[in-house]
């Protein structure tokens, strides 16, 4: 359990990182407008403390907030409810307007944007790039590597974003081939700007691969600055707060998830209620009904 809630953390800081990142340099080629003020909140807390995790939020310029999520698959009728309860708070909370983008992954198919309940009609912004070809962005690094060209900034941003773009390879393929893309043009960026790329990348692999794909993405980040990066800072968290507190965390973790279980919620749910994976939850309940 300690194990898992590392592991967790070291997630939790992966997204933080990724988020700044989103913001700064890709926001704008996915087509979202507007200039970010500040990063905001990710979590809100309803009357029944039921916390509700959204991946990343922005405060923008004019003082309105952009929410983005990530769908692997299809957008459904229960995402879009999920997302509308998500604003419904951000906005009675902090008194904002706030508009929800979600940010496909190209393998989907059909995109549901829109849902009508009673009177009221709530929309969401899709952001897919299957228009844009992954293989030819490899493609064209490939050919300056070949020139002797020194690659910049401007050529491995690009990379970030091939996991949404249509191509041969897998989304899995993609993002280990531009990890090592990465791995070999650190000199290309600052040590920081390095550690946002392989973030992004990683967020990527967190919200589009299954468990056994995600596996190999882990090893990949392993040997990179963001993944020294996060095993020396679960070291510090782990001397700072002392084993016996962990433990403490993780028994509380695992009463809730029983506790929605019984409760009726799915797998699902609770994962995005306890802002760990499902792998994690499918984990914990399957052990409960061992006993």
């Amino acid at each position: 359990m300690e194990k898992e809630k590392q592991e967790i953390h070291h997630e939790d800081l992966a997204l933080k990182t990724a988020a700044q990142y989103f913001g700064e340099e890709l926001m704008p080629l996915m087509g979202i407008s507007g200039t970010i003020a500040l990063i905001a909140p990710t979590e809100s807390v309803k009357l029944e403390a039921r916390q509700m995790y959204q991946d990343f939020n922005y405060v923008m310029a004019d003082n309105g907030w952009v929410h983005l999520e990530f769908e692997s698959d299809s957008i459904t009728l229960e995402d879009l409810r999920r997302f509308r309860e998500y604003e419904a708070a951000t906005s009675r909370a902090h008194k904002v307007a706030v508009t929800t983008c979600v940010i496909c992954s190209s393998r989907v198919e059909r995109l549901k944007t829109e849902l009508t309940e009673g009177i009221n009609v709530y929309r969401v912004r899709a952001i897919r790039m299957q228009d844009q070809d992954a293989d030819h962005v490899f493609s064209q690094l490939k050919e300056k590597q070949e020139r002797g060209e020194k690659l910049q900034k401007a050529d491995l941003v690009p990379l970030l974003l091939t996991p949404l773009m249509s191509g041969r390879l897998s989304v899995e393929d993609r993002i280990v081939k531009s990890l090592k893309i990465l791995q070999k043009e650190e000199s290309a960026v600052t040590e920081l700007e390095m550690e946002k790329m392989q973030a992004v990348l990683y967020t990527f692999a967190d919200k589009f691969l299954n468990a056994r794909e995600l596996e190999r993405v882990k090893e990949m980040i392993a040997m990179t600055r963001l993944g020294k990066m996060l095993v020396e800072d679960g070291f510090k968290q782990g001397v700072e707060q002392g084993i016996g507190q962990g433990m403490e965390r993780g028994i509380a973790l695992t009463k809730r998830i029983l506790r929605l279980s019984a409760s009726g919620c799915a797998p699902e749910q609770i994962a995005r209620d306890c802002g760990i994976g499902l792998k994690e939850v499918n984990h914990i309940l399957k052990e409960d009904d061992e006993l």
